[in-house]
């Protein structure tokens, strides 16, 4: 947290004297107090003193001048805010390889159910497309603003073989640049799940190259384990998830990595990058939070004043 205007907090000076009076006050008052040596009948005359309570506010009215002082000091903090627009673009590997069961019930089923949960958690006003690839990629769905339209897509969608990781990225930013025409293009995110490397296509580096080129960052979520096997033609052939190749791609593309061996950990990774990409941070002044507490504290003193001693402070 930094300040804006640090010269009002030199009113602390008058705060912090006045705390100090107060303390010196009630140290008086004990010294008169024990003046009076017959403690025996001091105790049955007297009646009992209020103890800590009547301390209670005074010090909530201190607070309540410090914050307000801090308040005017105008505070500022790094604040988390949802983006007003966007365009995410989700790159959906359908690669026979997604049937591995490694993941319950199996790869592709639980990516899909994750996907879904993303999809919705979005801001509304972001657009969303997608991407399914296997052999080859192609739009599904152009970047949208309809939920409903990409979900259905998610429904539909079917493996294959072959994985073409780079035609991925290419058709994504090809859907991207179709909202070029707009006169301000909203920040753009490619978000890519596979489960294997780039078999096909176009190569990881060049995709990684042109998405740099156009300063669109691509993160990627390497998904499965190592252990992962599908049937084929009556046998068992390993599909571990490559996720070196995975990271390289998102490295070079300015985007972040992500490794989901369950669909639990998969669902984490979504939520997690949709609040990176659906959020930014930014600095904001945040008086308003000290002055709010400024009067708390005033109701307190005010409050512990009236019930305890039937007068204000």
């Amino acid at each position: 947290m930094s300040l804006l205007a640090p010269i009002w907090l030199l009113l602390l000076i008058p705060v912090a004297l006045l705390a100090v009076t107060y303390v010196v006050v009630g140290l008086r008052r004990s010294a008169y107090a024990v003046r009076f040596t017959n403690l025996d009948l001091l105790d049955k005359v007297a009646p009992r003193g209020p103890g800590w309570r009547r301390h209670v506010p005074a010090a909530a009215l201190l607070l309540m001048f410090a914050l307000l002082v801090v308040g005017f000091a105008r505070p500022t903090a790094e604040v988390t805010v949802p983006r007003e627009r966007a365009t995410i673009m989700v790159a959906f590997d359908v690669s026979a390889s997604m049937g591995a069961t490694d993941v319950s019930p199996n790869r592709f089923e639980a990516a899909k159910q994750a996907a879904r949960q993303f999809v919705q958690g979005l801001p509304e006003r972001f657009n969303l497309g997608l991407v399914p690839f296997s052999s080859g990629a192609s739009v599904a769905v152009p970047p949208t603003t309809d939920r409903q339209a990409v979900l259905t897509a998610i429904d539909r969608l079917g493996m294959d073989s072959g994985t073409a990781i780079g035609e991925a990225v290419y058709s994504s930013l090809e859907a991207i640049a179709s909202l070029d025409s707009e006169e301000e293009a909203p920040p753009a995110h490619i978000v890519l799940l596979s489960d294997g490397s780039n078999t096909t296509g176009r190569t990881v580096s060049e995709a990684a190259a042109e998405a740099a080129n156009r300063r669109i960052p691509v993160t990627t979520i390497a998904y499965g384990t190592a252990d992962g096997t599908i049937n084929l033609s009556g046998r068992e052939v390993p599909v571990p998830v490559d996720g070196p190749a995975l990271r390289g791609l998102a490295d070079a593309a300015g985007g972040g990595f992500y490794e989901a061996a369950t669909g639990d950990q998969l669902q984490a990774v979504y939520d997690d990058i949709g609040t990176s990409v659906g959020y930014r941070t930014e600095r904001q002044e945040v008086w308003q939070w000290f002055v709010a507490a400024g009067l708390i504290f005033a109701l307190i003193a005010a409050v512990t004043s009236m019930l305890w001693f039937s007068r204000l402070p």
